[in-house]
């Protein structure tokens, strides 16, 4: 008989936040496996539980090599209890190999639900809801970073990152460039913790707020892009698009068919733009 996967959330801040199943999960588990098993020390003694089973470290480090034998453990009906060092395992986390690697076997995957960043910060940032998506950390590199967000450029939804303290002044500048510096968004950071900040406003605006140094975990909530479907758009405009597809990857032909569909206009019209700002630039010394 095969045994169960249970990925345990992790309070992100206030201890007092875990949710009660993750106390018994703890003590009951026969195998926990630990993003930081110092971090999990301190855990257990702040819940005042004390575990029974076997403790491992699951690291991004070792997720590769480590996940083989806890799908042993679970093959042979162990129940193995997966925490990260806050939040929920596997989303910008170490935990999706293992997930993966039970469902492929078979085993039983469940989850004690807890406190998400992801969440919280959506809910506090005064940005619509109702729709949005999570990008996880923006590379670290500023040419990927930028081809990044030129992909979500035009995305409606809500955008949600998390982000290092360091980076935070550079990913809101790239944003600004590429979103536009009145998009608005909000900084959420420390959340739940004693020196929590949700700092709102325009992207150029809180770029340059970062530029003085901001310290502590980091969520950033970006507004979706404005509905344009209703009208109608400038040569200029239209131009722009084609060339954020383009460095986004998609052949110019694509990208000039889908600017088209999205405006609701001939090819031919599209296609007219860019070449006339093509010849444009040709001849602008």
């Amino acid at each position: 008989m095969t045994g169960i996967l249970v990925l345990a959330g992790t309070p992100i801040g206030d201890i007092s936040d875990a949710p009660p199943r993750l106390a018994a999960e703890l003590a009951g588990a026969d195998v926990v496996a630990a993003e930081d098993t110092r971090r999990l020390r301190r855990l257990t003694q702040a819940l005042g539980v004390q575990t029974s089973g076997r403790v491992v470290s699951y690291f991004e480090g070792n997720e590769a090599a480590r996940t083989p034998e806890l799908v042993e453990a679970l093959v042979g009906g162990a129940r193995v209890l997966l925490v990260t060092d806050a939040g929920m395992p596997s989303v910008s986390d170490p935990g999706y190999r293992l997930v993966a690697a039970a469902v492929e076997k078979d085993i039983k995957v469940t989850a004690v639900p807890g406190p998400s960043a992801v969440l919280t910060a959506l809910a506090l940032s005064g940005l619509p809801v109702d729709r949005f998506c999570f990008e996880g950390f923006l590379p670290r590199k500023a040419g990927e970073r930028l081809s990044r967000l030129r992909e979500v450029a035009e995305e409606r939804r809500t955008l949600v990152y998390f982000e290092a303290p360091h980076r935070l002044d550079d990913t809101l500048a790239a944003m600004a460039e590429v979103l536009g510096a009145q998009r608005r968004a909000a900084v959420c950071r420390e959340l739940t913790k004693t020196y929590e900040e949700i700092k709102r406003g325009p992207l150029g605006e809180l770029a340059a707020w970062a530029a003085e140094g901001v310290r502590g975990e980091i969520t950033v909530v970006v507004e979706g892009a404005p509905d344009k479907s209703g009208e109608e758009l400038d040569a200029t405009e239209l131009v722009r698009r084609v060339q954020v597809r383009e460095e986004a990857g998609e052949r110019r032909k694509e990208a000039i068919a889908a600017v088209a569909a999205e405006a609701g206009i001939p090819k031919r019209d599209v296609f007219d733009a860019v070449v006339a700002a093509k010849n444009a630039a040709r001849t602008t010394p």
